[in-house]
């Protein structure tokens, strides 16, 4: 895990994106136990209450559940819930966005897609 100290986004919402993004790359399977609230705190040096209450981001979103004296683990599905919610926030970031320049523009849809498309052919 990294974290930018430095930047705008509080460090317990980087704590919930690592862990999630860790989850996305399979480096925590669903049912696995992730990093305890002590061993990231101790490792990064960041305050526990700051740890947990990143951690209770994502117990809140139903993608960690707490074993009672053992730690914290993925749920099931998670991985599910993360690319969904990350695929909205996409398409409400991006997509909106470049529907609404496109519009102003007076770019209709088969110019945008073919934009598109030269620009996936592009990047592979």
């Amino acid at each position: 895990m990294k974290f930018d100290f430095d930047s705008d986004v509080p460090i317990f919402l980087q704590i919930a994106e690592q862990i999630e993004s860790g989850i996305l790359a399979d480096i925590f399977a669903e049912e696995a136990q992730i990093p305890s609230t002590t061993e990231v705190s101790v490792t990064y040096k960041i305050n526990p209450a700051t740890v947990l209450k990143g951690m209770n981001i994502l117990v809140d979103e139903g993608l960690v559940y707490k074993k009672r004296g053992i730690g914290m683990f993925v749920a099931s599905g998670a991985k599910e819930k993360i690319l969904s919610k990350r695929q909205q926030a996409f398409f409400d970031t991006y997509i909106v966005t470049l529907l609404g320049e496109a519009k102003k523009l007076g770019i209709n849809k088969e110019q945008l897609f073919k934009m598109i498309d030269g620009g996936m052919s592009d990047a592979k």
